[in-house]
């Protein structure tokens, strides 16, 4: 799988799961019919938008995203369905080629752990799964957003 490819399913899941969060915020808040909706996709819409967060950090690391590029593309998360419109703009400004570390020498320290996922994609997989569930898990105990 290729990082845009990658990249690009991340960010229309986080953008499909903001879709049915707000459905269920309209259930809830609008027509008071029931509080179901947000109970169920606010879980996984956290889940889906820490791993865009992940992703798009390995992904701006292999590809040697600026750090205007990068929060950028972390930024895009907080607003429902920019994760998509920042991917179809990363990608018109040619922002994806393959990967980069799993050819190349990991050159700077960030290079060191995001070559060791992408050359070792089984265990990078369950590394990378491991942080989604440790980072959620950290959201979860600072608590629900304001306002929840």
């Amino acid at each position: 799988m290729t990082p845009q490819a990658l990249f690009r399913r991340v960010a229309v899941a986080e953008a499909v799961t903001w879709a049915l969060l707000l459905a269920g915020m309209f259930l809830k808040y609008v027509t008071d019919t029931t509080e179901l909706g947000v109970r169920v996709a606010g879980p996984i819409h956290g889940v889906a938008f820490v791993a865009y967060c992940v992703t798009a950090v390995v992904v701006a690391v292999d590809q040697r995203w600026t750090l205007r590029r990068t929060a950028l593309g972390l930024l895009s998360s907080i607003p429902p369905f920019v994760t998509v419109v920042f991917d179809l703009l990363a990608e018109r400004r040619g922002a994806f080629g393959p990967w980069r570390l799993t050819v190349d020498a990991p050159a700077r320290a960030a290079d060191r752990p995001v070559a060791w996922l992408l050359r070792n994609p089984v265990r990078g997989l369950v590394v990378g799964l491991a942080a989604v569930a440790a980072l959620t898990g950290l959201a979860l105990l600072v608590g629900p957003p304001v306002g929840s």
